[in-house]
């Protein structure tokens, strides 16, 4: 792997810094260069972005939800075979879980990947009051390492060469280059309808504008020398391929279904399973021979009506849950299960009733945010007091037709702890997305469960 990495942080939300990430992805892109992104924390739009630039799939750096160990195992394992790895900051350099210490935050994640890092400044309305925003982010821990500093949103050249002066001299720092105030490179509005439309490669002219756009005013080679760092050296990974487990996982993946942690569906593959993908939008019925079912997040409720008519489909999967086929299905995988989905102008999609209730959706989010989740009884994934760590991000809520609904799992977040999800046999279904990095045992139970139900079917 190459030991050129750059860790693209921001001053706060909002500062440009997905707009800068892409514009330097596509700006090294088109030097030549094999470039590999990640985003820091849970995230699925950006790292679409990255994908969409780099032609490499993105992959999420997370040090609350995963130990350092894995954190640094999954940039390894990423990062093979690129000339340079650009890792994406979330919200400000050090704003994470806690306001009282560093941890999940960007500034953990470059010190644990011993990351060269690049601060991003919003420049709009300040001269030397720049250097005085750098000054403190340098002096406020001592662990990262922030190498240059990219002025965005300054009016003109002149304005920034005032700037660079302020910040080169009171902060020892190069400054190398900047980005103008300027409409045509706003990105559209991040929401997760964008996503397929990212993966169609409806933005790829745009992309394309932005590496030109940041080739002319940043000084890309002074970067690639500034990225040079030390040699990551890890323990044992745990995405070295065991033996086959002749077990098949099924994924349903399309347009409707398609947030997956990378790392999810590779464990599974390193554990010995083999991952077949489907789409249930397409007509594509559950495969044959499939020991276990896997039903991602994403958004039914965009394509619910086309969902709805797709009855074979939900007749294959329906059919399946019932004969026990061991399944997990996170948030739009669980409202896909669900008897309907009411979408906000009120209109209801009969969806499979496997879980009794339906959703609403709603135009306000409805929850967002880490969770810890332990299991309750029944719950094959997470049993014996396994922990496993993941995130809530939805706008519809659910809305059970009976009065106890079997909950799958506990969780715990910044609001206390609550019971969620439905646990039926071999079915976990609930809106928390695992990162299965965080408790690997999840992927050992469940493929030791598809085997059994291989064995028995």
């Amino acid at each position: 792997m190459s030991n050129r990495r750059l860790v693209i942080a921001g001053t706060g939300s909002g500062v440009g810094k997905t707009t800068l990430t892409i514009g330097l992805m596509s700006a090294f892109k088109k030097k030549g260069y094999t470039v590999q992104g990640f985003k820091c924390g849970p995230d699925y739009i950006d790292p679409t972005y990255h994908t969409a630039v780099t032609g490499r799939a993105s992959r999420n750096l997370d040090s609350w939800m995963l130990s350092h160990e894995m954190v640094k195992g999954i940039f390894y394992h990423g990062s093979r075979g690129a000339d340079l790895a650009i890792i994406e900051g979330v919200m400000g350099f050090y704003d994470g879980k806690d306001p009282l210490t560093n941890s999940g935050t960007t500034a953990e994640i470059s010190m644990i990947t011993k990351s060269p890092v690049v601060l991003v400044v919003n420049c709009a309305s300040m001269a030397r009051s720049a250097a005085a925003i750098v000054k403190g982010f340098q002096c406020f821990a001592e662990g990262p390492n922030i190498v240059a500093v990219i002025a965005n949103n300054v009016g003109s050249k002149g304005h920034f060469e005032i700037v660079k002066e302020a910040i080169q001299q009171e902060c020892q720092i190069p400054v190398v280059g900047y980005l103008k105030r300027d409409e045509r490179i706003e990105i559209p509005e991040r929401h997760l309808g964008l996503v397929p439309s990212i993966e169609r490669g409806e933005l790829d002219t745009f992309f394309n504008q932005l590496g030109q756009l940041v080739s002319e005013t940043i000084d890309i080679d002074r970067l690639y020398e500034l990225a040079e760092a030390p040699i990551i050296h890890i323990e044992e990974s745990l995405f070295q391929h065991m033996p086959k487990q002749n077990v098949r996982i099924a994924i349903a993946k399309d347009e409707a279904f398609n947030f997956y942690y990378k790392e999810n569906l590779e464990l599974l593959e390193a554990f010995g399973a083999d991952i077949v993908e489907f789409s249930p939008l397409r007509g594509e019925t559950l495969p044959e021979h499939a020991d276990g079912l896997y039903l991602g997040g994403g958004f039914p409720e965009e394509f619910a009506a086309d969902l709805a008519e797709q009855t074979d489909v939900m007749r294959s999967i329906k059919d399946a849950l019932q004969k026990g086929l061991p399944t997990l299905a996170e948030c739009g995988g669980f409202m896909y299960l669900t008897e309907a989905i009411e979408t906000t102008d009120g209109s209801k999609h009969k969806m499979l009733g496997v879980v009794p209730g339906k959703v609403k959706m709603q135009t306000k989010l409805a929850a967002l945010g880490y969770r810890e989740i332990t299991g309750l009884e029944g719950n094959f994934l997470l049993k014996g007091g396994l922990l496993a760590k993941g995130h809530e991000f939805h706008y519809s809520t659910f809305h059970p037709n009976e009065e106890i609904v079997k909950n799958a799992y506990e969780t715990k977040g910044m609001r206390g702890v609550k019971k969620e999800g439905y646990v039926n046999g071999n079915l976990i279904a609930g809106y928390t997305h695992f990162h299965f990095g965080s408790c690997p045992e999840m992927v050992e139970n469940w493929i030791t469960q598809c085997k059994e139900f291989r064995d028995h079917d």
